[in-house]
C-alpha cells in the first residue's frame, strides 16, 4: 500500500493540508463525522481548539478501530460553525493536529455551517483513509 501526497508547484504551497492524495491499497475506510462528544454523550471543551482536539481524537479512535493509523488518512472535511473563530485558533489547531496525527496531511476542506447535529458542537471532522 502506498499513499502519495501531491502538491504541484503550479498551486500555492499548502499549509496543513495536501492538494491531492493518491492512495493505492486494499482497504478504504469511510469515517463518520465526529464532534467533541465524550463517552457520556456530552460535548467536551468550551473553545473550538479544545473541541477540535476531542473531535479529531474521536475520529482517530474510529480509524484505529478499523485497523488504521493517522498516516492512513487520505481526506478530511472540517465543518465549523464559525470559520473566523476556527481561523483565529489555527495555530492551536495545527499543534493539536501535529500532536495527534503527526506531520502527514491529507487532502482537506473546511466548510462553514450554521449548525451541527450536536447543538453545542463548534466543529465536526469527517474523513476517509486507505489502510493496508
Amino acid at each position: 500500500m502506498t499513499i502519495e501526497r501531491v502538491n504541484p508547484p503550479e498551486l500555492a504551497r499548502p499549509s496543513g493540508f495536501s492538494h491531492a492524495v493518491v492512495a493505492t491499497g486494499n482497504r478504504m475506510v469511510f469515517l463518520a463525522g465526529q464532534t467533541a462528544l465524550g463517552p457520556d454523550g456530552l460535548i467536551e471543551g468550551a473553545t473550538v481548539a479544545a473541541q477540535f482536539e476531542r473531535a479529531l481524537g474521536n475520529l482517530l479512535h474510529a480509524l484505529r478501530g478499523a485497523g488504521g493509523a493517522p498516516e492512513h488518512l487520505t481526506s478530511l472535511t472540517i465543518y465549523a460553525v464559525d470559520l473566523e473563530d476556527y481561523r483565529a485558533h489555527g495555530r492551536e489547531i495545527g499543534e493539536v493536529w501535529r500532536r495527534l496525527a503527526g506531520a502527514h496531511y491529507p487532502a482537506m476542506a473546511a466548510v462553514g455551517v450554521s449548525r451541527l447535529w450536536d447543538a453545542e458542537a463548534l466543529v465536526e471532522v469527517q474523513g476517509q483513509a486507505v489502510i493496508p
